[in-house]
């Protein structure tokens, strides 16, 4: 089975690496299709991506002037090989964790009508480039949020929904999940960690006035789409804190 994995990258030569590195050692899972599109960078981050090519060769490297992140997953979603049965996404700057893909898609292989599998992501302010996990004295939050990243959808789910909201700036993740589960998808919720979210000067999260208003924009969508159509379902009970409370997200 193919599963195709979209990365968009913009100025993350520093963590592209690690990124990729976490997806590639999970070879064993599926037939990976390793997808970057890099949107205008201009640091070295297509060097390094072509660096990881020369001996991965399941990863395909595009180029586009900077477009947006919505445009750079969608421009990552019309490579999409026709036979990839599966896709994910992963940010340039995250690590996806290992086995995470071989236990996902078992889930698919006992479910027939299964379409979308929804993990737990871990918040780190340090991770181990090496080891491709948080260090010692690293903070840490585990839960479950509006994360494009930690889903694994089937591919007919992905055609149901289109493309992103190339409207948004920000948020354009949070939107594309409001529609996935306004469609009913038949989904399990998983407890196992899909990946380390890496917390660092550069997030675009921490952009916070603007984040704030889009994630705003994408719920306000989300409502009048239900309004107009009621046979769209309501979106619930895929927030969840595991640990630890104290950890305030800023």
């Amino acid at each position: 089975m193919k599963l195709s994995v979209i990365m968009p990258v913009f100025n993350r030569e520093r963590y592209v690496v690690p990124a990729l590195r976490s997806l590639v050692r999970q070879h064993d899972a599926a037939d990976l299709d390793i997808i970057v599109v890099d949107d205008g960078s201009s640091d070295g981050s297509a060097d390094v991506v072509r660096s990881m090519m020369r001996e991965h060769p399941c990863i395909r490297l595009f180029q586009q002037r900077h477009l947006g992140v919505a445009k750079a997953r969608n421009a990552g979603l019309r490579q999409l090989p026709a036979d990839a049965g599966f896709v994910s996404f992963l940010d340039s700057d995250d690590i996806s964790l290992a086995g995470r893909f071989k236990a996902d898609l078992a889930r698919f292989e006992a479910g027939t009508d299964l379409e979308l599998t929804y993990s737990l992501m871990t918040m780190a302010d340090r991770i181990d480039d090496e080891r491709l996990e948080p260090t010692p004295d690293s903070r840490v939050m585990t839960l479950r949020g509006i994360s494009l990243t930690t889903a694994l959808f089937s591919r007919a789910l992905v055609e149901r929904i289109g493309y992103f909201d190339e409207e948004f700036e920000q948020a354009e993740d949070t939107d594309y999940m409001l529609r996935v589960f306004e469609s009913g998808p038949t989904y399990e919720l998983l407890d196992s960690v899909a990946i380390y979210y890496r917390r660092h000067a550069d997030n675009v999260t921490r952009e916070h006035t603007s984040r704030v208003r889009n994630h705003l924009r994408a719920i306000h969508k989300s409502m009048r789409r239900r309004r107009a159509d009621p046979s769209l379902s309501a979106v619930q009970g895929i927030f969840e804190l595991k640990s630890p409370p104290e950890w305030q997200m800023m």
